[in-house]
C-alpha cells in the first residue's frame, strides 16, 4: 500500500511533465527551418531568362540574379547559368543579414543586349502550419538575432506614424496572431490592388500615404506595422511558376512561436475575397461558408504550391557589393556604371519601354490550380 500511495502521489507530477514535454518549444531562432505541414508536391523544370539593354555605350553593366535555395518548403535542383552573346561566368555569393544568394555578372563595354538565362528544377510542397492563437507564445524580450526583423529600414519603417496607427488597430494586445489578424484585416479594408500605381519596392511609406499598390506594399505595410507592434516580421519575394506578364510575387512571413515563420498572402487573399464576394452565381450561405474557409485558411497560415522563394528580407547589401543598398529583390538587379535600371513593371499598360525584362517558362510535371483561384482547396484540411 504504502509503494502504491508513494506511485500515486508521483503519478500527478510525472503526467505533468509528459504533458508539457509533449507541447511545441517556443524555439526562437530565426534560423529555424519551416515547421508547417508539407503536402501536394509539384516539380517544375524552370527556364528563366534577363534580358537587359543597357544604356549606349554603357561602360560596365552589373547583373545580381537572386538563386532559390533548398529549404523546407522547397528543393531546388540547379541546372545551368550562362550569359549571351558575350559570355560571362558568373561569382556567386551571398549577403550577410539575410543570406539570400546571388549570381553577380559584370560585362566590360557591353554592345546591345545582354541575355542572362538560369535553368533549374525546383520541387514545391503546399506549407499548412494550422496556427491556433491560443497556442502562439508570448515573448518579452525577442534575442537579438531577431534584430534584423524588428528594425526600421527603407522598405519596412517603423515610426511615430506607423506605430500610431498600429495603435488604433490594436489598443490593446491579445497575442501576437489575434493581433496580426488584426492588422491583416485593417490592410485589407484600406488598400487597393493597384498595380499601375505600386512603389515595386514594398515601400510601407508609399502604402501607407496612397492607399494603394501591389503585393510588396501590402505586404510591406503589414510587415511595419507588424514591426511597430514588436512582432518579428519579413518580405519573402519570390516567383510563380505558371504564365504571367510579372513572374515576381511577394509574401509577408511573420514569426509565431512556436510555429516559427509563417507565411500570409494579404494581398492575394483579398483579392479571393473579393471574387468569391462578387459572384452572383453563389447565394449568401454558400458565398458566408466560402469566405469563413478563405479566412481560415489565411490566417491559419498556408503557402501554395504554385510559388517559390528566392530572396528574404529587405534593405541589404548585395554580394558582391552594389553602388547602394536594395530595397528588395524581385527578379534581379542592374546597374549601367554605379546606376540602377529601374525595376520593370509589365503589368502596366501605359509603360512602353523597359532597360531589362524577364522571359520565363515553366513545365511542371503535373496540372496544378492556382488556390488563389481554385476554390476547391477551401475545402482541403
Amino acid at each position: 500500500m504504502r509503494i502504491a500511495a508513494l506511485l500515486f502521489g508521483l503519478s500527478v507530477p510525472l503526467v505533468l511533465a509528459a504533458a508539457l514535454a509533449a507541447e511545441p518549444k517556443a524555439e526562437l531562432d530565426p534560423a529555424l527551418p519551416y515547421q508547417a505541414k508539407r503536402s501536394d508536391p509539384v516539380t517544375y523544370d524552370v527556364d528563366f531568362s534577363v534580358v537587359v539593354t543597357p544604356p549606349y555605350h554603357t561602360k560596365v553593366l552589373k547583373v545580381w540574379l537572386p538563386l532559390p535555395q533548398t529549404d523546407a518548403g522547397q528543393e531546388v535542383t540547379e541546372g545551368e547559368l550562362s550569359a549571351f552573346p558575350t559570355a560571362v561566368k558568373p561569382k556567386i555569393g551571398a549577403e550577410e543579414v539575410y543570406g539570400n544568394k546571388f549570381a553577380y555578372f559584370e560585362f566590360d563595354h557591353p554592345e546591345g543586349a545582354q541575355v542572362i538565362r538560369h535553368t533549374f528544377k525546383v520541387k514545391v510542397w503546399e506549407l499548412r502550419w494550422d496556427v491556433d492563437p491560443a497556442k502562439v507564445a508570448a515573448v518579452e524580450k525577442w534575442p537579438a538575432t531577431f534584430d534584423p526583423y524588428l528594425r526600421s529600414d527603407r522598405a519596412v519603417v517603423v515610426d511615430d506614424r506607423f506605430r500610431e496607427v498600429a495603435a488604433k488597430i490594436v489598443p490593446q494586445k491579445r497575442g501576437e496572431a489575434r493581433d496580426l489578424a488584426a492588422v491583416f484585416a485593417w490592410v485589407q479594408d484600406h488598400m487597393k490592388y493597384d498595380h499601375t500605381h505600386a512603389s515595386l519596392q514594398a515601400s510601407a511609406e508609399f502604402a501607407l500615404k496612397e492607399g494603394r499598390g501591389h503585393c510588396s506594399d501590402y505586404h510591406g505595410l503589414c510587415a511595419a506595422l507588424g514591426r511597430s507592434l514588436g512582432y518579428p516580421t519579413r518580405i519573402a519575394y519570390g516567383l510563380n511558376p505558371f504564365p504571367k506578364n510579372s513572374p515576381s510575387h511577394c509574401k509577408l512571413e511573420a514569426f509565431l512561436p512556436p510555429y516559427g515563420w509563417v507565411s500570409f498572402d494579404v494581398a492575394e487573399t483579398q483579392r479571393f475575397l473579393a471574387d468569391i464576394k462578387k459572384d452572383d452565381k453563389l447565394d449568401a450561405k454558400a458565398k458566408d461558408e466560402l469566405l469563413a474557409a478563405a479566412n481560415e485558411r489565411f490566417l491559419r497560415g498556408f503557402r501554395d504550391n504554385t510559388w517559390f522563394v528566392q530572396t528574404k528580407g529587405t534593405d541589404y547589401d548585395l554580394a558582391p557589393p552594389a553602388k547602394r543598398r536594395v530595397a528588395v529583390v524581385r527578379t534581379a538587379y542592374v546597374e549601367a556604371d554605379g546606376v540602377a535600371l529601374p525595376d520593370p513593371d509589365p503589368a502596366n499598360p501605359d509603360k512602353r519601354e523597359f532597360a531589362w525584362m524577364t522571359v520565363h517558362k515553366y513545365t511542371a510535371d503535373k496540372e496544378v490550380p492556382y488556390p488563389f483561384k481554385d476554390r476547391s482547396g477551401l475545402t482541403k484540411k
